[in-house]
C-alpha cells in the first residue's frame, strides 16, 4: 500500500477528498512522520513493544481501544465524528482496520518527533507514507478547516507564523492503508532513559533500527515551579532522586496506584519544561537522528 492506487476504495475517497480541499505547494518528500507514543505503556495487555512485534503494524485507537489522548474512537464518538467530518464520511461504515493511523509531520525534524505530547519516543516513518497521508492544522480535535496532501497544502506556513504552545505546535497527520513494520518504519527513536531496560530489549527484537534521543528529564522543584501549567499532584510521589524522566513515569503508571489522567498532566509539564537539548534540533540525513547539535529547545 505504499502506492495510493493500491489503497483500499475507503481509503482513496478519503485522500481525493482531502486532496479537494488543500492548496499550496507540495511537501518536501524528506519531511518524516512520526508517531510519538509511550514505549512502555501496555496495548492489549501487552508491553506495547511487544505488542507491535505480534501483529506487525501499528494500530489505530479504533483497533486498540487505547492511546495518550481521549479515548473517543468508537461509533458516535468524538474522533468517529471529527474523521466523518474530514474524510467526507468514507470511513464511517469501516472496520477498524481500515481505518487511518494517526502521527505528526515532523517539519521542524525535532529529534523528540513532531509532537511529544503523545509521548517521549517515536517511530519514524519512511518516505513514500507521505503519499498516502492527509494532514490538518491544528490537531482534529479543534474542528479545523486547513488540510493538506502530499502534493499541496499550506499548513506548513499556517503552523510557522501560528503563535502555540509547544505541545500543541505540530501538524497532524492521518496515514491510509495501515502502517506494516517491515514496510513502512525507518526507525524507532527512544527516550535515553530507557538505556538498559526491558524496553530497549524488546526495541532490538523489532525489524527495524533503534536510535536515541538525550532524553526528557526534569527535577521535582522545577515540576512544581510550573505546577500551574497542569497542576502535577504526583510528582514527588513518583520522583526517583528528585528527578523525573519518562521511564520513572512510565514505572508509576504500571503500578495502578496513580490516576492516568494525573500522570498525563505530570507528562505534559515534563515534556514541556524537561526537553533535551537539542529537542528542536534536525537530525541530519547522516547522523540517523543520534546526534543532534546544539539549539533552544522547543518542546
Amino acid at each position: 500500500m505504499g502506492r495510493t492506487d493500491t489503497l483500499t476504495a475507503r481509503a482513496a475517497a478519503a485522500l481525493g477528498h482531502v486532496a479537494a480541499l488543500s492548496r499550496g505547494p507540495a511537501l518536501d518528500p524528506g519531511l518524516p512522520v512520526t508517531l510519538n507514543f509511550h514505549p512502555d505503556r501496555h496495548s492489549a495487555g501487552l508491553p506495547i513493544l511487544e505488542a507491535l512485534a505480534r501483529d506487525g503494524a501499528y494500530h489505530s485507537q479504533f483497533v486498540t481501544g487505547t492511546g495518550n489522548g481521549g479515548l473517543t474512537a468508537h461509533p458516535g464518538g468524538d474522533r468517529w465524528r471529527w474523521e466523518s467530518r474530514i474524510f467526507g464520511g468514507a470511513y464511517d461504515d469501516a472496520e477498524p482496520a481500515e481505518r487511518p493511523v494517526y502521527g505528526a509531520l515532523n517539519f521542524r525534524r525535532q529529534v523528540v518527533g513532531a509532537a511529544p505530547r503523545f509521548g517521549s519516543s517515536h517511530l519514524r516513518l519512511t518516505g513514500p507514507v507521505l503519499r498516502r497521508a492527509t494532514f490538518c492544522y491544528p490537531d482534529s480535535a479543534a474542528e479545523p478547516a486547513d488540510f493538506g496532501v502530499a502534493a499541496g497544502t499550506h499548513l506548513l506556513a499556517l503552523a510557522e507564523e501560528d503563535e502555540q504552545d509547544a505541545l500543541n505546535d505540530y501538524i497532524e497527520t492521518q496515514v491510509h492503508g495501515g502502517v506494516r513494520l517491515d514496510r513502512d518504519v525507518a526507525a524507532l527513536v527512544l527516550d535515553a532513559s530507557y538505556r538498559g531496560t526491558p524496553v530497549a530489549a524488546a526495541a532490538r527484537r523489532l525489524p527495524f533500527p533503534v536510535e536515541w534521543h538525550p532524553g526528557y528529564r526534569i527535577t521535582v522543584p522545577e515540576l512544581h515551579r510550573h505546577a500551574d501549567y497542569r497542576g502535577p499532584r504526583y510528582a514527588a510521589l513518583i520522583a526517583e532522586k528528585g528527578v523525573v524522566n519518562p521511564r520513572i513515569l512510565g514505572d508509576a503508571a504500571r503500578t495502578g496506584r496513580y490516576p492516568v489522567q494525573e500522570l498525563k498532566m505530570v507528562w505534559h509539564t515534563l515534556a514541556r519544561f524537561g526537553a533535551p537539548e537539542g529537542a528542536g534540533t534536525a537530525y541530519s540525513a547522516g547522523s540517523g537522528g543520534q546526534t543532534p547539535g546544539a539549539s533552544t529547545p522547543r518542546a
